[in-house]
């Protein structure tokens, strides 16, 4: 069969074109192509860096904490600065609060839709034909929940903003901690929606996943990537920065191994951009776009570890913190999701019980007149690294890898194909015109090109899915 074109897939964070290839009913070849560039980085250079934390979330709307997090570690390395004890606690709840709406928001408006038969009406229609399983009344329940779930997303942003100022882009987060203060009222009312929050989670949200691994028990042996997993870790703790979830790096699926970031390096052969090196480490990395580059079909870049792809994301941190192990598969992904969902709500109880009431959240500094520094965590997908470099007050070099550029990448430079290519590499398709399965894969992964790339190049030729 010729070669499929998928563009754009609905149902993420915006445009990405699939090309496949299908023979004897099944994906046997893959191509991911993000279509959307933005030049946020460049956008950075001759800014003042302590500008980064507030700049950098406007790179994305629905992960926006994450980089005001990623760019605040970065400042802290620059400027020789820690955040307060009260201060880094606020910042993890603040995070917290964003990646629970992320990962409810995932699952009932991205996800849901590929095993739940939505009415016949927008913005439910046109959808694609496939295998919905779910009885009627099982299938009427879970639309019922998307619907509730949307305003426990929203109720979980209202608890980002409670600390943040604001949701999306909260407004607080810099180098030593959080400008608002912990009060016991503001505590309080953080508290109460993620007491709510949690019990959903844990009574509605985790049993209607399970519901659709139990109905799409096949789901557990499709979408296999390679098993090489990465994560930067996530929430460090005050005075000693142990993080709640751990760094590491698993390869095939096999042991956890200490992650060494100067192993990392980005590649283009098959990325829309100019230089005269096609790997670079993130800390020398170029944003030199070249839309009409030969072979290139991609605005994301290749990341690659000692020349592996590695995949990041609540699975890979699974594997890492070895809580979740079953596979590596399309519905391990949206489980592993599920119970990080749950872990992240108990984490954040914990820490208000540990917060002492107002004492200072953050303590004020004065940058030196140059420095460099990475700042690297765990974001909604995976592993999420800022890289900035600023000589008088001025920023010289700023270099962002997102979770997406990782799970997304387009071949290397040994043509190897990226996480995702491989994953759909063996999926079953019951209709080549249709490719359902083909979608069902690629959303597992949570993919978010705002983060990843930034321009939208179209073409009549190819159709929605």
């Amino acid at each position: 069969m010729a070669v499929q074109t998928v563009f754009p897939v609905t149902r993420i964070h915006e445009p990405l074109r699939a090309d496949v290839e299908v023979q004897n009913g099944k994906i046997v070849n893959a191509w991911l192509g993000a279509h959307l560039f933005r030049g946020m980085e460049t956008m950075l250079t001759d800014r003042d860096p302590r500008d980064a934390a507030l700049f950098t979330q406007r790179i994305c709307g629905i992960c926006s904490s994450a980089h005001a997090v990623a760019a605040a570690m970065a400042q802290q390395q620059a400027f020789g600065v820690a955040p307060t004890s009260a201060g880094q606690h606020l910042i993890n709840l603040i995070f917290a609060a964003d990646l629970i709406q992320n990962h409810l928001r995932h699952f009932y408006m991205l996800v849901l839709y590929d095993y739940v038969k939505g009415p016949d009406m927008p913005p439910y229609i046109p959808r694609p034909q496939g295998d919905f399983r779910l009885p009627a009344k099982v299938n009427a329940e879970l639309l019922q929940h998307a619907k509730e779930a949307a305003v426990k997303a929203v109720r979980a942003h209202e608890a980002m903003a409670v600390f943040g100022a604001k949701a999306p882009m909260q407004q607080t987060i810099i180098a030593t901690g959080v400008t608002e203060q912990a009060s016991v009222e503001r505590l309080m009312a953080y508290s109460s929606i993620l007491q709510e929050v949690t019990q959903w989670v844990e009574n509605v949200h985790m049993n209607d996943v399970m519901i659709i691994a139990d109905y799409y028990k096949d789901y557990y042996d499709i979408g296999a990537g390679y098993g090489n997993f990465m994560s930067f870790g996530m929430f460090p703790a005050p005075l000693t920065g142990e993080r709640a979830f751990k760094s590491g790096l698993v390869v095939n699926s096999g042991q956890v191994e200490k992650l060494d970031i100067n192993l990392i390096g980005e590649e283009i052969r098959y990325s829309w951009y100019k230089d005269d090196q096609e790997r670079r480490t993130p800390d020398q990395g170029r944003t030199n776009p070249g839309r009409d580059k030969a072979e290139a079909y991609s605005w994301t870049k290749a990341p690659r570890y000692q020349e592996m792809p590695l995949e990041g994301g609540p699975l890979a941190r699974g594997f890492i913190g070895g809580y979740y192990r079953r596979g590596i598969s399309v519905m391990d992904r949206l489980v592993a999701r599920a119970q990080e969902t749950l872990a992240i709500c108990r984490l954040a109880q914990g820490w208000l019980m540990e917060i002492v009431p107002n004492t200072p959240s953050y303590q004020p500094f004065t940058p030196p007149d140059s420095g460099a520094g990475a700042g690297l965590t765990d974001a909604m997908r995976g592993g999420l690294g800022h890289w900035m470099e600023y000589r008088h007050n001025k920023v010289t070099h700023y270099q962002i890898v997102t979770p997406t550029t990782w799970n997304f990448s387009p071949r290397d430079n040994r043509s190897v194909r990226g996480p995702v290519e491989q994953a759909l590499i063996g999926t079953p398709v019951t209709d080549g015109n249709n490719l359902i399965e083909a979608g069902r894969v690629i959303r597992s992964f949570d993919p978010c090109f705002t983060c990843a790339v930034h321009m939208l190049d179209c073409d009549s030729t190819s159709r929605p899915q």
